[in-house]
């Protein structure tokens, strides 16, 4: 796998070392469809299939990033023993995150998606908004 990069930007480069230093920032895609934590796993699965995307940024009632769903995690909500037409999405995600900075290095991103097997990761600024996704290439 390698990161998919949507919108090429300049690499950092390092007069010392005389090495480029791609940020997230670099490798990034746009923030695309953004959700409501809200919002039912239904209507979550149209948005998806609207968009033709894969994944969604959930965000708070303020507007915060508080992670991303998949459409493989919504399918496997919906198939579940315990599913209703009434779970959420805030009931799906559980906890914030994880996230990473824009000023964080490509590979040290990409080494902690592989280990927590993410293909696509939330990129938030200082505040918590969402600036865009970092996301593997299949």
């Amino acid at each position: 796998m390698t990161l998919v990069q949507m919108q090429p930007r300049p690499a950092h480069f390092d007069a010392v070392t005389g090495l480029a230093h791609r940020t997230v920032h670099d490798a990034m895609e746009a923030a695309g469809p953004q959700v409501c934590d809200d919002m039912t796993v239904e209507v979550a699965l149209a948005v998806m299939a609207g968009s033709l995307t894969d994944h969604l940024l959930v965000c708070d009632e303020d507007g915060l990033c508080t992670g991303l769903i998949t459409r493989a995690q919504l399918c496997a909500v919906r198939d579940g023993a315990t599913y209703t037409d009434r779970v959420r999405l805030r009931d799906v995600l559980g906890d914030r995150g994880p996230f990473t900075s824009p000023l964080t290095a490509v590979a040290e991103a990409e080494h902690a998606m592989r280990y927590c097997k993410l293909t696509a990761l939330p990129v938030v600024d200082e505040h918590g908004s969402a600036l865009g996704v970092l996301a593997l290439a299949r």
